[in-house]
């Protein structure tokens, strides 16, 4: 694989060379205060970009696995009931985390491709009269399929059955790429990670807890040490952590999220779905079809596409690496072989974007696929070039 080609998986994703500079540091002793003044703006950021003025941000050495654990073992007790879907990989594997954690667990089952199903959330909850549900988790944005889920319909629903159950949201995928607005959507506790949306490498797990999270953490019974926001909180009051803190990486931090204040998050957001179009187009071009069931649920940071029945999608991925030194993503669980996925977030532009349709579509020609050479990069093209032009009208 050359480092010289951007790569197109879901993360990690490439990084501005800002970042990689900021991630490169000297040793500091993180126990001065030069620690403080890379710490507190981090946190500060992090509210910004959830846009959130109350949640209380804890940012671990870790993973997005990492933070699913630390908003369950904080906030729940062994057998307490937890309502779930499972739409995708990662959404199955929180719930599986659930169930090792001794959780009692209603799972809705739905189609790959499918976002969640609101309405059998309401009733689920409506018909829980005793209130015995405590969480509802929900995956904003299901990496395996390309699935973005409606989270404000997601709190409608549990408004509507007048439910006290927390919610408790993935956001690994989608949080600083695509609109996340944690206190308007009653969003109890954030899950994310340094590597998709803040262009950083993998080994921070980013979670934010409303004041509601908060008090819960006083009463769970689930064992926690590593991941006890308590002990963060003390670390935080003393400006300081608990134990040892990856410092160049909450360094990076810092950096990523003034970057993407100073871009603004709208323009974050609107660049994010420019791009996203673009490769929507390709696929249309190349007769093909995203594995997203419709429209409204397409995600704007990964797109998964269907290739024809009978054909391994994993050849396309596995070819552009060996031939191209291009770097796509597989197909997960139950699409694995049926779909590639084209990861569009975090450090990406429409050039860049290009690169990648073109990529994916020599390799489809190279493999035999019924795909017209060029087809994808007009659809494209076409797709980026009115959108610009759109955006210069609008700020003349």
């Amino acid at each position: 694989m050359s480092f010289q080609n951007p790569v197109f998986i879901p993360g990690p994703t490439n990084m501005p060379e800002g970042l990689r500079k900021a991630v490169d540091m000297p040793t500091l002793d993180h126990r001065s205060s030069l620690f403080a003044d890379i710490l507190h703006p981090a946190l500060a950021g992090v509210k910004k970009v959830l846009k959130s003025e109350t949640a209380e941000v804890f940012i671990f050495p870790s993973t997005g696995t990492g933070g699913w654990e630390t908003a369950l073992t904080n906030t729940l007790s062994a057998g307490d009931k937890v309502l779930a879907a499972r739409n995708g990989m990662f959404s199955h594997r929180w719930i599986d985390m659930c169930t090792r954690h001794g959780l009692d667990m209603t799972v809705v089952d739905a189609p790959w491709g499918a976002g969640i199903p609101l309405d059998r959330y309401e009733d689920i909850l409506r018909k829980d009269v005793n209130h015995e549900i405590k969480v509802v988790l929900a995956t904003h944005n299901e990496t395996a399929t390309g699935v973005r889920s409606d989270i404000a319909g997601v709190r409608r629903a549990m408004d509507a059955a007048g439910h006290p159950a927390l919610l408790y949201v993935d956001g690994v995928s989608s949080i600083g790429s695509m609109d996340f607005q944690m206190d308007a959507w009653g969003v109890d506790i954030a899950v994310t990670g340094s590597q998709k949306g803040f262009m950083l490498p993998a080994g921070l797990a980013i979670v934010a807890f409303s004041p509601k999270a908060v008090a819960r953490t006083e009463t769970a019974g689930l064992a926690r040490t590593f991941f006890d926001v308590r002990d963060m909180a003390a670390g935080y009051a003393n400006n300081a952590y608990p134990y040892t803190p990856a410092v160049g990486l909450l360094n990076g931090l810092k950096t990523s999220t003034e970057m993407l204040l100073e871009e603004g998050l709208e323009a974050v957001f609107a660049r994010h779905t420019r791009i996203a179009n673009g490769v929507r187009a390709a696929v249309d071009a190349w007769g093909l079809a995203l594995c997203a069931a419709s429209p409204d649920l397409y995600s704007d940071t990964v797109s998964a596409i269907v290739t024809p029945q009978g054909f391994n999608a994993t050849d396309i991925v596995t070819h552009a690496a060996d031939v191209y030194d291009v770097a796509f993503g597989v197909g997960l669980g139950d699409v694995a072989g049926k779909v590639f996925r084209i990861g569009h977030l975090g450090s990406m532009t429409d050039v860049m974007a290009l690169a990648g349709i073109a990529t994916a579509e020599m390799c489809m020609v190279d493999l035999g696929l019924d795909i017209q050479l060029g087809a994808g990069v007009a659809a494209a093209q076409e797709s980026y070039r009115a959108s610009t032009a759109d955006a210069r009208r609008a700020a003349a």
